[in-house]
C-alpha cells in the first residue's frame, strides 16, 4: 500500500489575495445544494483552515512536503510547466475566487511540441487520417502553423471518429478518436487548466490526475473499510456519465475558474465538433466524446462542481455517523456509520445528479452492508455472508473483519 493517502478532512480553505494581473476576482459560486432541492449557494471557507480543499480526502495522512518546492511543476505527461503556468498555480491556490482572463498566451510553441511528445505514438487515427509519424516529418512547421491559427482564431476542430468497444455485459461503449492536432491543442489546454483545477479538486477524486492512479484510489478504499467506521456502502453507477452530461452545464462550470473567452471558445468547439460515424456527421445534444485527450478534465470539472462539492456539504450537514467517499472519473463508492445515512445519501444523489441530466443506473446502483463487522452482524441477525461489489474492475471481498481485492 503507499502512503500517500489523504485524511478524512472537511476541505476548506482560505482566499489569498488576487495576484496582479492574472485574473478577476469575485465572489466564488459553487454549485452545492445544501439541501437535495435547493439551488446554488456560495462556497464556504473556514477562517481557521488554510490547507487546500485539494488538499483532503479520504485514507493515509499525507506525507509532508519539502519546505523547498521547485518553480515549476510536473504535467500528466511527466513534463515541467513553464515559469508562467508555475504562476497561474500559484494565483489558483491563493484566490479560490479568482476567475482566470488570460490564459491562451500560455498556449505556446514549445507547449505545442511538449504536448505532441506526450500523445501515443501507435494511437488510431482520426477523421483526419494522420498519424503520429506522420505529423512528425516537419514538425516545426506543423506546430508554428497550428499556434497561429489558435491564436487568431482560425482553427477549426474536427468531429470525433466513432468506434466501439465491447463491455463484458454485452453492451457496445462508443468512443471518439480525435484528430492529431485536436489531440495537441487539447493536451496543452489541459496542461494550463491543469494548474487552476489541482488546486481545487478534492482529495477523494483520483480519475485522470496527475500523480493519482486505480491504485491509490484502490489503497484509499482499503484504508477506509480497515480503519474507518463503515459499516455500508453505497456503490452508485452513473448511467452514460459522458453521453449524458449537459453542455450548457459544462460551460457553466468551467466560467466558475475560467474567463478567458479565447480558452471558452476552444471548449465549445470541441464541445460541438460532433462524430463522424460511416460517414454520417452528427452533433449528440449533449455529452462530450469519451476517449479525447480533455473529456477527462471536463469530467472532473462537471463532477467536481455536481458531485464532490455537494457531498461534502451533504456529509458535513446531513450525515449523523462518518462518511468517506472516493470518486474515480464517473466511478464511486461511499461508505458510511448508518444506514439510515447511506439509505438518504442515495435517495438526495439521484436528486442532486437529475438536476444536471445525470441519473443513477437502476440495475447497478445498490447499497450493501460491508465492513469490518458486517459478517458478524449479519451472524447475529441469522442472515448470510455480506455481498461483493466491484470498484475500477475489482471485486471487493468481505473475509472475516478484513477486506479482500481480488
Amino acid at each position: 500500500m503507499h502512503e500517500n493517502r489523504e485524511t478524512s478532512e472537511t476541505p476548506a480553505v482560505k482566499p489569498g489575495s488576487r495576484s496582479a494581473g492574472e485574473g478577476d476576482s469575485r465572489t466564488a459560486r459553487a454549485y452545492v445544494c445544501e439541501e437535495s432541492h435547493s439551488g446554488i449557494v456560495p462556497m464556504n471557507y473556514s477562517n481557521n483552515d488554510k490547507t487546500s480543499s485539494a488538499e483532503s480526502g479520504e485514507g493515509r495522512p499525507l506525507i509532508n512536503e519539502n519546505a523547498g518546492q521547485p518553480s515549476t511543476h510536473p504535467t500528466q505527461s511527466g513534463e515541467r510547466v513553464s515559469q508562467g503556468l508555475a504562476g497561474v498555480r500559484k494565483a489558483a491556490r491563493e484566490n479560490k475566487e479568482m476567475r482566470f482572463t488570460a490564459l491562451l498566451h500560455h498556449l505556446t510553441v514549445d507547449l505545442l511540441r511538449e504536448s505532441f511528445y506526450s500523445l501515443k505514438r501507435k494511437a488510431a487515427p482520426g477523421v483526419d487520417g494522420v498519424t503520429w509519424h506522420e505529423y512528425e516529418a516537419g514538425l516545426e512547421e506543423r506546430l508554428i502553423d497550428l499556434h497561429g491559427r489558435v491564436h487568431r482564431g482560425a482553427y477549426r476542430a474536427l468531429p470525433s471518429r466513432r468506434v466501439y468497444i465491447q463491455k463484458e455485459d454485452g453492451w457496445q461503449r462508443p468512443l471518439g478518436v480525435a484528430a492529431l492536432e485536436d489531440k495537441i491543442v487539447q493536451q496543452a489546454v489541459v496542461t494550463i487548466l491543469n494548474q487552476i483545477y489541482e488546486e481545487d479538486f478534492l482529495g477523494f477524486s483520483y480519475g485522470f490526475r496527475p500523480g493519482r492512479s486505480q491504485h491509490d484510489a484502490l489503497d484509499a478504499l482499503s484504508y477506509a473499510l480497515l480503519k474507518k467506521k463503515v459499516n455500508y456502502m453505497v456503490d452508485a453507477d452513473i448511467r452514460g456519465f459522458f453521453d449524458n452530461l449537459d453542455k450548457s452545464w459544462m460551460i457553466k462550470f468551467i466560467e466558475q475558474r475560467v474567463a478567458d473567452p479565447r480558452i471558452l471558445r476552444l471548449i465549445r468547439k470541441w464541445l460541438k465538433a460532433g462524430v463522424m460515424e460511416e460517414g454520417q456527421w452528427s452533433e449528440p445534444q449533449t455529452g462530450t466524446a469519451q476517449g479525447s485527450v480533455i473529456s477527462p478534465l471536463l469530467a472532473n470539472v462537471y463532477l467536481h462542481y455536481s458531485f464532490d462539492l455537494w457531498v461534502n456539504v451533504w456529509r458535513q450537514k446531513w450525515a449523523q455517523g462518518e462518511v468517506v467517499v472516493i470518486r474515480y472519473a464517473d466511478d464511486s463508492i461511499a461508505g458510511f456509520q448508518y444506514q439510515t445515512d447511506a439509505d438518504r445519501f442515495l435517495e438526495n444523489l439521484r436528486e442532486r445528479l437529475a438536476k444536471f441530466g445525470l441519473e443513477l443506473h437502476p440495475d447497478k446502483t445498490r447499497r450493501i452492508e460491508f465492513g469490518r463487522f458486517a459478517e458478524e452482524n449479519r451472524k447475529r441477525r441469522g442472515e448470510g455472508k455480506p455481498e461483493t461489489f466491484d470498484f475500477l474492475g475489482f471485486s471487493v471481498l468481505q473475509k472475516c473483519t478484513d477486506m479482500e481485492v481480488t
